[in-house]
């Protein structure tokens, strides 16, 4: 059996085996996972110290930096002769949408409620814009023009179609469902409408790539603080890439054997194993214009059900 520490060499090879390298997204999954909960803003050449070992080198984060500042995600400012980032006003409310569902998972009960959003009246480039945003927030095709979730709220759909500038030629309703809450119709159209059997395909092969991680940590095989914090980066981007195509449908909507639930259970226990370590080295390596970041806020330790 491989030892932790095999494991994450592994996990790095399996990383820099892809083709294009997509440093852009580690960089968000940083700022994400370490930065933004000790105040978001971090000096550049911190970001190329950390993402080194992974195989971002110095001249790949720069470039990373500058395409995610013209894609709106990271905005910078100058210090001397030093570059300092953080995530941009709509780069944050991607982030909030996006690493909520990672680290809080579903959230309150289902009532058996729908949101429905019909795009019939808007112009074609109109339309799939509004439709590609809407699918990333999780919904579903139900027809065409029709897109439809269980959770999402009414009032987020609005704001998000205010921001597109479309939200007067766009109808937004919400419905009640009776009992039984999920019939046999719902759940086929589910089914096919999220496409479940891809997204379990994703979850199997999460799941069989950290696996032997986390049994090597169950058999006290400790990691160095670097590796833990390889580790804990490599979970969180490889969970929240799965996480982005998953629309989060109630418990009652989703098949008995959910590849999901396995996965989010191993996501939790690596995680709350090996974040300390992760935290000692960012300690040492993240640097403000003021120097050293401060210790993640208390929001950071109510992850995953709490942190010890």
């Amino acid at each position: 059996m491989p030892s932790a520490t095999e494991c994450v060499a592994s996990l790095i090879d399996n990383f820099q085996s892809r083709r294009p390298l997509r440093s852009g997204s580690l960089i968000i999954t940083l700022y994400g996972d370490a930065i933004v909960p000790r105040g978001g803003t971090v000096w550049l050449g911190s970001i190329s110290q950390l993402l080194e070992p992974i195989g971002i080198n110095e001249r790949l984060v720069r470039t990373s930096v500058y395409r995610l500042t013209q894609e709106t995600w990271l905005q910078g400012e100058k210090v001397g002769r030093r570059s300092y980032y953080s995530l941009s006003g709509p780069g944050r409310r991607r982030f909030e949408q996006a690493f909520k569902r990672v680290y809080h998972g579903n959230g309150e009960a289902w009532d058996g409620g729908w949101t429905l959003v019909f795009l019939g009246q808007l112009d074609a480039g109109e339309r799939t814009r509004a439709r590609e945003e809407l699918e990333w927030l999780g919904f579903g095709a139900f027809a065409n023009g029709v897109l439809a979730h269980p959770r999402r709220h009414r009032s987020e759909v609005l704001g998000l179609l205010q921001e597109l500038g479309v939200v007067e030629d766009v109808i937004v309703l919400h419905s009640e469902t009776g009992e039984p809450l999920a019939p046999k119709a719902l759940r086929l159209q589910v089914r096919e409408s999220w496409n479940l059997d891809q997204l379990a395909e994703s979850y199997n092969r999460f799941l069989a790539q950290f696996r032997p991680l986390w049994k090597s940590l169950s058999e006290s095989q400790p990691l160095g603080d670097q590796d833990a914090f390889i580790a804990r980066t490599l979970l969180i981007h490889e969970y929240r890439k799965v996480q982005l195509r998953d629309p989060q449908l109630p418990e009652e909507l989703l098949p008995t054997a959910w590849e999901g639930r396995n996965a989010r259970q191993l996501c939790r226990n690596i995680y709350r194993e090996i974040y300390q370590g992760a935290e000692r080295w960012l300690d040492r390596h993240l640097e403000t214009a003021e120097g050293p970041l401060p210790a993640p806020g208390h929001n950071f330790y109510q992850r995953f059900g709490g942190l010890e």
